[in-house]
């Protein structure tokens, strides 16, 4: 028998916020017993269900928040514990409400965990849409997040309520194909320096990730280590004897390649080597797509924003690992190498790990690099990237700066794969 995978979608909030309204608005159908008297839902209950544009769900309804009892304490923590477990929040709050403590928590929790929350602001009143702006300036933090009001006890509310979900969410059923332009029976040729920083006895996790793929969709990669540093000696007869090699090989294929996928940081070679006629992108720029399920247009125009960097701007470089940096360093040593010739007086930071920055130190930069995310879940990337969206901070990747500092032609070849528009 086959396990169904199935989205777990969490409703919260505190007692009498709406939250088995909500569920019930959701399956259309009574799910939840709705009472006006405190802490109805004992315990929470659970709905399956499929939602065109999403797939299959597990909806969960908790118990209140803020159930004082000592068998509330007991609920909450269980209510909290699931919230770990969920890939949707769905935060039922009554802008009317006088204090936001529970609300918080689950915030701090749902952004700590990487979890996509949605808050769903219950309007019981019409006039409760004019609460709204105190609400948020009470807890500011719910401005990170893409957010609705309407009254969830009214059945005709259903379809924006789904529409509103369906945009915004990224359902972990349906993730972004590695290489949407993959073709049967194509070759497809992955440059890998191998460098300093390459680990003993395997490849880097998108190198190995594009092979299997490749190979599993019966197209036919083909792995080329490019030496970095003859290609780029200012002896003539060593680079050139490079640049014979690189397209020895694709000439000795019997057709060309449909795609080159490079290291980033060979791009300067590769870029300059490419046939016309052969398409190219970057390891980089292939996870940052992926890892967001299919958001590489956000990236493209967070590239738009280089050309605008003034003295005076701060950037933020982020790395999702921790990884022995030696060498030709990506993050540490080449994009700033490139930064201080080109926009001297611009500020470059750097911020490692899985922890990101807080919401009020991002929004004072004018520009996020961010690398591929291979080494973070893909739940964690999108989380980074809705909330950098939340606060109108441009992001952009790797790779894509890497093609741009080699010129406009480039970073329109490195999108092309992905047909894009060229980025403003």
């Amino acid at each position: 028998m086959t396990t169904i995978e199935r989205d777990q979608i969490g409703i919260f909030g505190k007692m009498n916020s709406g939250k088995s309204s909500l569920i019930n608005l959701l399956t259309q159908q009574e799910t939840s017993i709705v009472d006006p008297f405190p802490g109805t839902t004992a315990d929470t209950r659970v709905a399956v269900q499929e939602i065109h544009g999403l797939g299959p769900v597990k909806l969960y309804d908790t118990a209140g928040l803020d159930e004082e009892s000592g068998l509330g304490e007991k609920k909450r923590k269980k209510v909290l514990n699931l919230l770990e477990e969920c890939d949707l929040v769905l935060l039922a709050i009554d802008p009317a409400s006088k204090e936001f403590g529970p609300e918080r928590e689950v915030v701090r929790r749902a952004r700590n965990r990487a979890v996509a929350l949605f808050p769903v602001y219950n309007l019981f009143r019409s006039e409760d849409r004019e609460q709204i702006p105190a609400l948020e300036e009470s807890l500011p933090e719910l401005k990170l997040f893409p957010r609705i009001a309407l009254s969830v006890v009214d059945p005709g509310n259903r379809p924006p309520l789904l529409k509103f979900v369906k945009e915004n969410y990224r359902s972990r059923n349906f993730p972004a194909p590695l290489l949407p332009s993959l073709k049967r029976d194509e070759y497809y040729l992955l440059v890998i320096p191998m460098d300093v920083e390459t680990p003993a006895g395997r490849l880097l996790r998108p190198q190995a990730m594009v092979e299997e793929y490749v190979t599993r969709n019966w197209a036919y990669p083909i792995s080329f280590r490019l030496d970095l540093g003859r290609g780029r000696s200012r002896r003539p007869g060593e680079r050139e004897a490079e640049k014979a090699r690189f397209l020895g090989l694709i000439n000795g294929l019997p057709r060309p390649p449909r795609l080159i996928v490079t290291d980033s940081q060979a791009l300067d070679l590769t870029a300059a080597w490419c046939p016309p006629e052969v398409e190219l992108t970057t390891f980089s720029i292939v996870m940052a797509n992926y890892q967001t399920r299919g958001r590489i247009d956000l990236f493209a125009r967070g590239a738009g924003v280089l050309k605008h960097l003034r003295a005076g701007d701060r950037v933020l470089i982020a790395e999702a690992c921790n990884h022995s940096r030696i060498g030709e360093d990506i993050g540490t040593v080449q994009i700033p190498r490139l930064f201080r010739e080109r926009f001297p007086g611009v500020k470059l930071e750097h911020n490692f790990g899985r922890e990101f920055k807080d919401p009020e130190e991002l929004r004072k930069y004018r520009l996020i690099i961010h690398c591929g995310g291979c080494m973070i879940t893909p739940q964690r990337m999108l989380a980074r990237v809705r909330e950098l969206e939340s606060l109108k901070v441009p992001v952009t990747n790797y790779g894509l700066v890497l093609a741009w500092f080699q010129g406009p032609g480039v970073l329109d070849k490195v999108l092309a794969p992905w047909r894009l528009p060229p980025p403003g």
